[in-house]
């Protein structure tokens, strides 16, 4: 697998079609929150693009030149950051297929596209070229000085949507409270979707490390109340936090021993008779994590096992089961506390489900014995691809020096995203932003010409709020088998001032959220 040279290359739509979404004329900006709108004659202050310093000018943060939006995701909201006191902006976007260039003036540091220009320009102009551009100056007694083009770069729409839901871990600074929250992209605002005091299993101070049965009717954690042990509560509307009919007494007892750590499903192995949850498990006192199957319906014992890892002698964390049910993805490692990953060296191996039997067990070539430490595997939706975290030493919990990539499921050259790097003009780099926790969204999408799109969601301390947030990047595959990475969109939809991460992307079937 090798990264393509070219961003934006697509089918393309009918090359004798031009749309006019945009407006002939600039859009004059009258901010809702008050302060002053940008003068009439704004255009001619500006005058043509090559006027004024072709450098030094406003940072673009949102989106990140060379992003590509999903076609349903929310509507474009453009932010930047301004350089040398400038007061008023000229933001352009500039598409093949369109008869006007979008132009706005504001005297803001943000615009956000109205819903309708969105829904028009996603639908009309999928998979082709765009360029953003951004300048500013100083504007003061009628005279603009100071003119200077900031971030200038590609931008596009995928062919494509980008389906299911997203549930994260948010704490909330003030009063210091968790939750989960979540919401469907495309959603403007997020919905309250658990609070510990909501869950009916047990009482649980804390609900993290979850992940979606894969009905979507259940949110499954780790809670501090059983020294991480694990449990489930209902997520759709009007039965918050209700327990499972199917969660019998042996299968209840098993899955919430203490020091059970990060879980996973498998929709091959999610039905009545069935339900099998995969996990780390470490018990008595010596703290050795193995991989533990649990049978979350059996009544009588025995409710669990281990599944045997021929050929690894290693602890095994944070497992993820591929969706045809065959094959586990792990870390192995030797530093693990609580059921999380901890400080030490660590792999990507995989193992054979092989009805609880397990197996011999396989470095994964790629996520494995390259001197570094390979955590978070987490397989697309199609099985096809491994994402993962990696660093080059201390702690695998929470770690700054973060970095996302891919890499074949057989194993290969793993491939970097380039969402892992915020924009240059920020000065913040990657290591160093907290690039964590790949979760691929539910479904992968080919086109007609053999291009497969998936999307992942990761949380990042980018923002320049420096807490977590959470980013949504696509990985686009041809073919040939030449992957494509694309720089990170950021939610706006989120709380800010939350720090939200640990995000996981499944059929989750939360309440809508409220008016948007």
């Amino acid at each position: 697998m090798e990264a393509s040279p070219c961003l934006f290359c697509g089918e393309g739509g009918d090359g004798n079609l031009v749309f006019s979404d945009f407006p002939p004329n600039p859009i004059l900006d009258m901010p809702d929150g008050g302060g002053a709108a940008a003068p009439g004659n704004s255009g001619q202050l500006f005058g043509g693009p090559s006027q004024g310093a072709q450098s030094g000018g406003p940072c673009l943060i949102e989106p990140e030149v060379g992003s590509l939006y999903p076609k349903n995701w929310l509507r474009p909201r453009f932010s930047w950051i301004a350089a040398n006191g400038e007061n008023l902006f000229e933001l352009r976007l500039h598409v093949a297929n369109q008869s006007n260039d979008l132009v706005v003036y504001t005297t803001q540091t943000e615009w956000t596209m109205p819903k309708a220009m969105w829904g028009s320009l996603s639908n009309d102009s999928a998979d082709q070229p765009m360029t953003v551009t951004v300048r500013g100056g100083v504007y003061a007694g009628g005279m603009l000085t100071g003119e200077a083009l900031g971030s200038k770069g590609d931008l596009g729409v995928a062919p494509v949507a980008a389906p299911g839901t997203i549930v994260y871990w948010s704490i909330i600074p003030q009063p210091g409270t968790t939750a989960l929250k979540g919401f469907a992209v495309g959603d403007e605002s997020v919905t309250p979707v658990l609070t510990p005091n909501q869950v009916q299993e047990f009482n649980a101070p804390c609900v993290g490390c979850h992940t979606a049965t894969p009905d979507g009717f259940y949110a499954s954690f780790s809670s501090s109340a059983n020294d991480w042990g694990n449990g489930f509560a209902d997520i759709r509307q009007n039965m918050t936090g209700l327990a499972p009919p199917w969660l019998g007494t042996a299968g209840k007892a098993a899955v919430e021993a203490p020091t059970l750590g990060i879980h996973t499903f498998s929709p091959a192995h999610w039905a009545a008779g069935d339900r099998i949850e995969v996990s780390g498990y470490a018990p008595g006192d010596n703290h050795q994590p193995q991989l533990t199957w649990i049978d979350l319906e059996a009544q009588t014992a025995p409710a669990s096992g281990t599944i045997a890892r021929t050929g690894d002698s290693n602890y095994a964390g944070a497992p993820s089961w591929s969706h045809d049910g065959k094959t586990i993805a792990y870390v192995s490692t030797n530093a693990q506390v609580d059921g999380r990953l901890d400080d030490g060296p660590a792999d990507v191996w995989t193992v054979p489900y092989n009805d609880k039997a397990g197996g011999t067990a396989t470095p994964l070539k790629g996520a494995s014995a390259n001197s570094m430490r390979n955590f978070y595997p987490s397989f697309s939706p199609d099985d096809k691809l491994v994402a993962f975290d990696e660093i080059t030493s201390g702690s695998m919990y929470n770690n700054p020096q973060d970095e996302l990539y891919v890499v074949p499921s057989g194993g290969g050259t793993a491939t970097r995203l380039a969402a892992n790097d915020p924009p240059a003009c920020t000065g913040k780099t990657s290591p160093g932003v907290t690039n964590s926790w790949p979760k691929w969204s539910p479904q992968a999408q080919t086109t007609t010409d053999g291009r497969t799109f998936y999307w992942i969601v990761f949380s990042s301390i980018r923002d320049p709020g420096g807490n977590p947030q959470l980013y949504v990047t696509p990985v686009v595959v041809d073919g040939a088998g030449k992957v494509t990475t694309y720089h990170a969109l950021y939610l706006w939809n989120q709380p800010a001032s939350e720090n939200n991460h640990t995000p996981a992307w499944d059929n989750f079937q939360i309440p809508p959220p409220g008016p948007q």
